[in-house]
């Protein structure tokens, strides 16, 4: 195994600091955010694409239906990662990770294994979770980050632009989810794929693919 790509949310990360931290977070903090910077580039430009998507309907009420309903929208996630942005930088978030990842994580890349992060998290919100995590600043241990710009998660062609953009074979790369439908998409790209049960997070075990309970039990 040459490359490992792991999935965030129930995967490296537990389900409640995402749905009890971070996105209450940004949800208290959207209104005034966009007020302070929508004249920035990057804000201006997920406003026009809200607007686009929005069918008239008020940018904020958008993104509130969309927070509401968990939406993997582009736009969306970037306002979100410039929020939790803010936050990490006040030290009003840290990221969370489950104890046996970062051990893991060190023992892959030590050995060159080649890490990945492929999230419906924009990278910036990824590389802020890793970067401020409870265990330090683990982004130097990964090679690359992967968004929802690559394509959905449930999507095969999203895995095979993913070893094409990292130039490996696809059954030398190993992806990590909690989520059994992340895993058909991957495995029908021809990677192989494990996925993470944790207790916490309730997760119901496949019964079409591989099992682990924590990183210290994923071979690589």
């Amino acid at each position: 195994m040459r490359a490992i790509i792991t999935d965030i949310e129930g995967t490296t990360t537990p389900i409640a600091f995402v749905h009890t931290e971070l996105f209450p977070y940004a949800r208290a903090h959207l209104a005034r955010f966009i007020e302070a910077h929508a004249a920035e580039p990057e804000v201006a430009a997920c406003l026009a694409e809200t607007a686009a998507l929005s069918s008239g309907r008020p940018l904020l009420e958008t993104l509130l239906a969309w927070m509401d309903a968990d939406a993997k929208v582009t736009p969306l996630k970037t306002l979100q990662g410039l929020i939790w942005n803010q936050g990490y930088a006040k030290g009003e978030l840290i990221g969370r990770l489950y104890p046996d990842v970062p051990p893991a994580l060190r023992s892959w890349h030590a050995r060159g294994v080649r890490l990945y992060v492929y999230s419906s998290g924009s990278e910036a919100a990824q590389r802020l979770i890793f970067g401020h995590s409870d265990a330090g600043d683990l982004t130097p241990l990964f090679t690359g980050f992967f968004d929802t710009r690559i394509g959905p998660k449930r999507a095969p062609e999203s895995y095979r632009a993913i070893t094409r953009a990292i130039a490996l074979p696809p059954a030398q790369c190993l992806f990590l989810s909690d989520i059994e439908e992340e895993l058909d998409a991957a495995s029908q790209a021809g990677l192989r794929v494990r996925q993470l049960v944790r207790a916490a997070d309730g997760t119901i075990p496949s019964l079409r693919h591989p099992t682990a309970s924590d990183f210290r039990s994923v071979a690589a």
